[in-house]
């Protein structure tokens, strides 16, 4: 009987095998295959489990919908009977998309996909769709500019920022350089730009292709709590609870000690028409906040701005450019913002979008301002 079911298992290997081998899959049968059609197909093996789902921050099915906030969407991966899980997307438009399996109520990556960010509580795989400028910025051999991690003191709390520097910083050694800086909104940190925005490679790229001026890009932790990079997991009505921590202004506050030590360590320029700060939601209502406080700034990007229309610029002649989904979860609040600059008569630029409260709304608007800050040098 034992020699019968070895027998047994040797056919079944071998019947699941031959396929594998007639398309030289070797050894591991993961991974993501981007089809011609601008559709992909997740490919997971795994011979011990019943069930697998693909969860992806893209459409997985055919479907006309608006994503108005940051989510995943879920679908149930097929199996061959041999331990092969396949599922395929329809047509995809071209842009940067994250993804992970879940198996027996687990989360992982691709195990075979390198190209892997931490989102909140999970690690999650990243692929790019190309084919168009924007989504082709995302893709890159190797970054031209550097990346510096730095903590600081502030009030008796430590705080963390990243710091990029663009091709030729340190070759230029007599040179004031223009600055930026981006906040990120609730439940980021300073990784969050650079991870979920990919905002160093687009802005290395664009620098790299003349389509934006060269400037340092400084990236703080901007929490009024968490300091340092803690992953916690959060979803949107934790958001909502922590939001009144945010209207206490202990980022803004702490402002000028980060600024002064960036003017210490980096040869930026003082001139407002050189300086700029933007955010993401709340992050663009710190980014108003701050430049109403200091007024050391020339430019203020505004991107799904969660603000209220009293916070107008002191100073009119700070230039204002806001990006803002036509699905947005705070399109209100812009609508209100607009109207009161308009009364008011203070310079502004809007970039509208399709789309919510997301990442890929947020990765645009970024490449976006960026190339229209710091022409006039």
């Amino acid at each position: 009987m034992a020699a019968i079911y070895r027998h047994f298992k040797i056919l079944i290997l071998l019947f699941c095998g031959l396929p594998l081998l007639a398309n030289a899959q070797i050894p591991d049968k993961s991974g993501i295959q981007l089809n011609d059609d601008r559709s992909a197909t997740f490919h997971y093996y795994n011979a011990d489990v019943r069930k697998v789902k693909v969860e992806c921050d893209c459409k997985l099915k055919h479907e006309r919908i608006v994503i108005k906030r940051e989510s995943l969407h879920k679908a149930r991966m097929q199996s061959d009977g041999c331990g092969n899980w396949t599922y395929s997307t329809p047509p995809l438009a071209p842009e940067l998309y994250t993804y992970r399996f879940r198996v027996k109520n687990h989360t992982i990556p691709d195990p075979v996909n390198p190209d892997s960010i931490q989102v909140n509580k999970s690690q999650r795989s990243v692929f790019v769709v190309t084919g168009t400028p924007q989504a082709d910025l995302y893709v890159s051999d190797s970054l031209h500019g550097h990346i510096d991690t730095l903590d600081y003191i502030s009030d008796k709390k430590t705080r963390r920022v990243l710091v990029y520097t663009p091709p030729n910083y340190h070759a230029r050694d007599t040179l004031e350089w223009p600055v930026l800086y981006l906040l990120h909104g609730i439940n980021g940190n300073e990784e969050a730009w650079n991870n979920r925005g990919h905002a160093v490679q687009a802005l290395d790229n664009l620098i790299c292709q003349n389509r934006a001026v060269p400037m340092v890009l400084v990236m703080p932790n901007a929490n009024p709590n968490k300091l340092l990079s803690r992953v916690k997991k959060t979803g949107l009505f934790k958001n909502i609870l922590l939001y009144p921590a945010w209207g206490r202004r202990e980022f803004e506050r702490s402002f000028p000690t980060l600024d002064s030590i960036i003017k210490l360590r980096y040869r930026v320029s003082a001139r407002p028409d050189l300086r700029s700060v933007a955010g993401l939601s709340a992050g663009a209502k710190q980014a108003a906040n701050i430049s109403n406080l200091y007024g050391t700034f020339g430019t203020i990007g505004l991107f799904s701005p969660v603000l209220n229309h009293r916070q107008l610029p002191k100073d009119s002649h700070v230039r204002i450019w806001i990006g803002a989904g036509n699905g947005d979860l705070f399109q209100y609040n812009v609508i209100l913002y607009l109207k009161k600059l308009q009364h008011k008569h203070i310079t502004h630029t809007l970039c509208p979008s399709i789309g919510g409260h997301t990442w890929i709304n947020w990765r645009y608007y970024f490449t976006e301002y960026v190339q229209t800050i710091f022409l006039k040098r």
